[in-house]
């Protein structure tokens, strides 16, 4: 199944950016763009949400000098910027993918497209691993350790009832009973011209 190559993917990246921990380390992706499109996309999205997580993690250091909170917050903004990028990247995949489909008359278009289930599951991949070390970490009380792992297993269900829902919109788009459309997202405060702040300065 899709998600579950998803997943595997996405359990790789996480691991292999915590063997240093580092938002600022290299980035290399195993996938071949050529030959493996969808599994270089995956990789790419999930190292960029992993970047990110940590990057909240830093900012929100109550002792953080402003100056480098302003370097990070733009960075933040970068980072969401490539987000969204990549999940428009992995849709347009999809509807390439499902082009020769004809919809049925009755087909409807779901409330999010399916590279926005893959993004939340990205996220909730980061989630349930972070969640996992707290609930496993040994210097926290058994309070903290009980309280983690009954959240774990709120996530674990979310991630089945979110890879069940992506393949039925997956199936749906195949059979012609659902049909998508990519959105470009039209941020507008990246956008010299779009945001009021930015254009005075030219």
């Amino acid at each position: 199944m899709f998600t579950q190559k998803a997943l595997t993917i996405f359990e790789e990246v996480i691991d292999q950016y915590h063997v240093l921990d580092d938002p600022y380390q290299s980035f290399t992706n195993p996938y071949d763009r050529t030959t493996d499109l969808l599994d270089h996309l995956l990789y790419r999205k999930c190292w960029i949400d992993t970047v990110q997580w940590h990057y909240e993690d830093i900012i929100r250091d109550p002792e953080i000098d402003p100056v480098a909170a302003l370097t990070l917050k733009r960075q933040i903004d970068a980072s969401n910027q490539d987000r969204t990028d990549m999940v428009e990247y992995i849709d347009s995949y999809f509807l390439e993918q499902y082009q020769e489909v004809s919809p049925s008359d009755q087909a409807t278009i779901n409330t999010e497209s399916p590279a926005w289930g893959v993004d939340r599951l990205s996220i909730l991949a980061l989630k349930i691993y972070h969640m996992q070390e707290e609930a496993s970490r040994q210097d926290a009380s058994a309070a903290h350790k009980n309280t983690c792992q009954t959240k774990l297993e709120v996530l674990l269900t979310q991630r089945l009832d979110l890879t069940t829902a992506i393949e039925q919109l997956l199936n749906d788009i195949a059979s012609g009973s659902k049909y998508m459309k990519v959105y470009k997202q039209m941020k507008m405060y990246n956008d010299d011209e779009l945001n009021p702040v930015l254009r005075a300065q030219k």
